[in-house]
């Protein structure tokens, strides 16, 4: 087994969603390299040595098992992903992604490929200003003089600005950040199992409907126009309640919370269901309870088409499902459409799922958690 060793990386980019790009490449170091250990504040610097937009740089460190040889091989393969070619033209150019290899432990390397230390670090502010943030009292081995003393006599006068955006280790980082994620679809979309699966993959605290609870759900099904108010109403009283509770203890313990529905439903659902004249008293005791709770940080709508959640509903063999009718699933269908219609568009998230089975193909599933991380850097 190898030995882990530090590397110290300057990340940089001013083509594109500069923070975007930044953050993607510290996942993909992170997977592809070695564990994020440290990253810096995040900078806005001015092209350095020619005329461009404005860059964003940081630092991070690493724990890496690659060899330095290794290690620039797999930073350039990420850089040529997100676009950037090397090589092309001579002089400094923009670029979408510029990494570069700082400090390898104490090393000293001086092939065709790769010098480390960077050989011009020591003139660079948006170099030295970030990690100085990470490695303050780290001594450079050849000239002998630590970061902070590198950067207070460093001659480049360029004018850094620190960002007010946080940079995440990685993906679990970012997604605890969203403190609260709502799971939402027709019947049979799936939502409870991708609730299920973020939950346990990102030690999330996890909120199910207790729809199996409800007493009334059998019965509606066999005789919607008798039952449907009482189960409208047993549902939302039985929402709040759960809501209210659980969403108390995300405030108190500041944890990442994950459900698989978000009470806006009940008046999706009872808009269906319900007389006008029900619908009507059902809608004013809702509006009062719904000011009361706390709403998802990314609301994620899974859409299937309905011929695909009736095939899926059949699978699962509840009994008291299996009269649903098309016509029911397509109107619930619309109703959410019109619910996001309403809703703030940089809160919400459709993701097509009718052709993707993220249950038991982990690329599938891989491609649902990328949606939301890719959604939740937009902010």
């Amino acid at each position: 087994m190898g030995v882990y060793k530090s590397a110290f990386l300057s990340i940089g980019s001013n083509l594109g969603n500069r923070r975007f790009l930044l953050q993607k490449a510290i996942f993909e170091i992170g997977k592809k390299a070695g564990e994020i250990k440290q990253i810096s504040a995040l900078y806005e610097t001015p092209a350095w040595g020619f005329e461009a937009e404005d860059f964003l740089n940081a630092c991070i460190e690493i724990q890496t098992l690659l060899t330095p040889e290794e290690l620039l091989t797999t930073i350039l393969a990420i850089e040529a992903d997100y676009g950037r070619k090397r090589g092309e033209l001579q002089g400094y150019q923009s670029r979408t992604l510029d990494i570069d290899i700082i400090y390898y432990e104490k090393e000293i390397i001086a092939t065709e490929r790769l010098t480390v230390p960077h050989p011009r670090m020591q003139d660079r502010k948006f170099i030295l200003k970030p990690l100085a943030d990470i490695l303050p009292q780290f001594y450079h081995p050849i000239l002998n003089k630590d970061t902070r003393n590198l950067l207070q006599e460093c001659k480049d006068k360029s004018v850094i600005e620190k960002m007010n955006i946080q940079l995440f280790k990685n993906r679990h980082s970012l997604f605890a950040s969203l403190e609260y994620l709502a799971i939402e679809g027709n019947i049979g979309a799936g939502k409870t199992t991708l609730a299920t699966k973020i939950a346990e993959d990102f030690n999330a605290k996890l909120i199910l409907e207790r729809f199996a609870e409800n007493p009334f759900l059998p019965s509606f099904y066999e005789d919607k126009a008798r039952y449907a108010f009482p189960l409208e109403m047993s549902f939302l009283a039985d929402r709040y309640q759960q809501f209210t509770e659980d969403t108390s203890q995300l405030d108190l313990f500041k944890s990442f919370m994950v459900s698989d529905y978000d009470i806006y439903k009940s008046l999706i659902f009872a808009k269906v269901t319900l007389q006008q004249n029900e619908f009507d008293l059902y809608r004013k005791l809702f509006n009062f309870m719904y000011k009361e709770v706390k709403k998802p940080k990314i609301y994620v709508y899974l859409y299937q088409t309905t011929e695909r959640l009736l095939q899926q509903i059949k699978q699962r063999g509840r009994d008291y499902e299996q009269t649903i009718e098309l016509s029911y699933l397509e109107k619930i269908n619309r109703g959410y459409f019109d619910f996001l219609r309403t809703y703030p568009k940089e809160n919400q998230l459709v993701i097509n799922v009718s052709d993707i089975d993220f249950v038991r193909v982990d690329n599938d599933y891989e491609t649902v958690l990328t949606r939301i991380e890719d959604f939740a850097l937009s902010f």
